[in-house]
């Protein structure tokens, strides 16, 4: 039973993009966009080496931030701000999610490789702007990236969360190896199961899944 498997949970760590809205929001789209145009005019390229560049860099280094950075020198400060300024306007209030995230006992907190102010905009349209201890983003693990173990250990550390009675819910598979390897229970939050030996289990419906573990 997930009740079980989760009654020595203290700290409940969740992505942002994909996992706290469904994907259907297609708020990456967005963002990708943004990344695609920041690199064409930063790197004097043409969109389609940009748009090559952007999916290489993320598949490399774990976000196209971070090869910029690596490979460019980019400054993380300007790059964040732009790509991040996107529409939420067709974000709705989920009562359910909102109402299984707080019942929850605990620490509660987010950790995404986006930026702290994109993340708390979500929150706030999603409707779940109180119902998290803190935020943390990708400027709060000194810019590495998930998947990257550092970075989960830069931001656990700040946080004081112990990995062994934490669990972390994400859309993305690679980024739950590390969790796993560090204690965590892992969830992959996603419409299609991914067979991993560092997932433990698997929704497409994260409301749902939660509502189970308190019962």
């Amino acid at each position: 039973m997930l009740t079980t498997a989760f009654s020595h949970i203290r700290t409940w760590v969740f992505d942002l993009d994909n996992t706290l809205y469904p994907p259907e929001a297609r708020l990456f789209d967005q963002i990708e966009v943004k990344m695609t145009d920041w690199v064409a005019e930063t790197l004097s390229v043409s969109r389609a080496e940009a748009d090559h560049l952007r999916r290489e860099y993320w598949r490399t280094y774990g976000t196209t931030l971070a090869g910029l950075m690596q490979e460019h020198g980019a400054d993380p400060g300007p790059y964040l701000v732009e790509v991040h300024e996107i529409s939420l306007d067709h974000l709705e209030v989920d009562a359910k999610l909102v109402d299984a995230i707080m019942g929850l006992p605990g620490r509660r907190i987010v950790y995404t490789n986006g930026s702290e102010p994109y993340a708390r905009r979500v929150l706030k349209a999603r409707g779940l702007e109180n119902a998290f201890d803190a935020v943390y983003g990708v400027e709060h693990a000194n810019f590495r990236p998930k998947p990257e173990r550092q970075a989960f250990e830069t931001v656990f550390k700040s946080d004081g969360l112990e990995p062994e009675t934490a669990a972390m819910f994400e859309d993305e598979p690679r980024n739950l190896s590390a969790p796993f390897d560090l204690g965590m229970r892992t969830v992959h939050v996603a419409t299609a199961p991914v067979s991993q030996p560092y997932i433990h289990h698997h929704t497409d419906d994260l409301a749902g899944f939660l509502s189970q573990i308190l019962r």
